[in-house]
């Protein structure tokens, strides 16, 4: 399970709202970050606190161990494609950004069989990690939650074992192009949950999903396995709020921490993206439900939600039916964009077995359909942020106005 029984009730918020309207390496051939333990820390301040990321930098092709020796700098993110400007002429690409909530690897080994799913299909995807997941439940009274008691959480801490797992996924997607964002850490909503938290308790709650990823050899005693090959200060650039909920006092604590974007809209129309205060805002998408009028949102517990309601244990009978309706209900929302505006489609999910796992089928058949079509790239949040900030903002403008099943004449629509 996801985090423990507690994340389906909290879930139920957001669909309510919506249903009614050990790892590898990555195989780059770079030099393994543990052979560079001895390294110094970089010894660079942090610049989260005036709102900037770190700068970027030349690569100098060698290793450096941060910190606790917890996270390293590896150079460059290798596998991921420089941004380009549209050509006057061109069809967008139909960006795909599958996305994970929570990015445990527990027994259900789905955080390793989605890498290489996303491997076999050309894609690379977001893993929005849960910072708590990475702390010993042992330890628990580190984490200092808002509006809540020391080692408090709306979901369950995670076994030494799973740390260990977990970190190796980190480490092999990373290396494969993936993105490491973050689900904050306590996955609390409702009362005293984040759509009642200040900016300034948002603020707290950032610093510990940084300091439990920057820190988690001096948390766990876990000194002998190697770092992850990111430097979390420049990888964390943008988060998926629990529940979806706070968004308006998340997004000036997120540009206080230079993020790129925020993925914790409640749920909007397949529309291309659009920014809040220098913040790309990146929503769950209102998709059409099959053999319905209905529009149901892009994340896989809305569609058990409208199927079981919140029972994750449906009757079995019906699972192979709510499959196919799950998998045509993503395709029905990437058929309509991808022969219409090609404005991005994203997809939010959790790594979870919910009536029998017929979610993931679903997750797996839609990326195998859509991932290798003529125009399509599957990435992460972070990539789709690089292609719209190094277009001409008049173009983007432009796109913004299409509907989503609208396609114009691309060959003179962008000039």
């Amino acid at each position: 399970m996801y985090g423990g029984t507690a994340l389906g009730a909290a879930c139920v918020a957001v669909a309510l709202v919506v249903a009614l309207t050990q790892g590898d390496t990555g195989g780059d051939g770079r030099k393994d970050a543990s052979a560079s333990s001895a390294s110094k820390p970089d010894g660079e301040a942090k610049e989260k606190a005036n709102g900037g990321k770190k700068p970027e930098e030349v690569w100098d092709g060698k290793v450096r161990v941060l910190g606790d020796g917890s996270t390293s700098y590896t150079g460059p993110q290798p596998k991921v494609a420089k941004p380009e400007k549209l050509k006057p002429g061109e069809k967008p690409p139909q960006f795909v950004v599958f996305s994970w909530d929570g990015a445990l690897e527990n027994d259900d080994k789905l955080f390793s069989h989605f890498r290489a799913v996303a491997r076999q299909n050309n894609a690379q995807m977001t893993y929005f990690l849960t910072g708590i997941y990475l702390l010993p439940k042992a330890d628990r009274q580190k984490y200092l939650p808002p509006k809540h008691k020391p080692g408090d959480a709306a979901i369950d801490f995670t076994s030494d074992a799973h740390i260990k797992d977990t970190l190796a996924q980190l480490r092999g997607a990373w290396l494969e192009g993936n993105e490491i964002g973050t689900h904050f850490n306590g996955h609390f909503c409702g009362k005293n949950g984040g759509g009642d938290w200040s900016t300034e308790e948002w603020k707290k709650e950032i610093e510990q999903s940084y300091a439990f990823v920057q820190n988690w050899k001096t948390n766990t005693g876990f000194k002998s396995l190697p770092p992850l090959p990111f430097d979390y200060e420049k990888e964390l650039v943008g988060g998926r709020a629990p529940c979806l909920e706070g968004q308006k006092t998340l997004i000036p604590a997120a540009k206080s921490f230079g993020w790129r974007y925020d993925a914790s809209s409640p749920g909007d129309f397949q529309l291309w993206p659009s920014q809040i205060d220098g913040i790309w805002n990146f929503p769950l998408q209102l998709l059409p439900y099959p053999k319905s009028e209905r529009q149901v949102l892009s994340m896989d517990f809305n569609f058990l939600f409208n199927q079981s309601g919140d029972n994750t244990n449906g009757d079995p009978a019906k699972r192979a039916a709510w499959q196919k309706e799950t998998t045509e209900g993503y395709l029905n929302g990437f058929n309509r964009v991808y022969n219409g505006s090609r404005a991005p489609l994203f997809i939010g999910n959790h790594f979870e077995t919910w009536n029998g796992g017929i979610y993931m089928k679903a997750m797996e058949d839609v990326m195998k359909d859509v991932c290798r079509r003529d125009g399509v790239r599957c990435v992460s949040f972070r990539q789709v942020a690089d292609w719209l900030d190094a277009q001409d903002p008049k173009v983007l403008a432009k796109l913004r106005g299409l509907d989503p099943a609208q396609s114009p004449d691309w060959k003179t629509f962008i000039k």
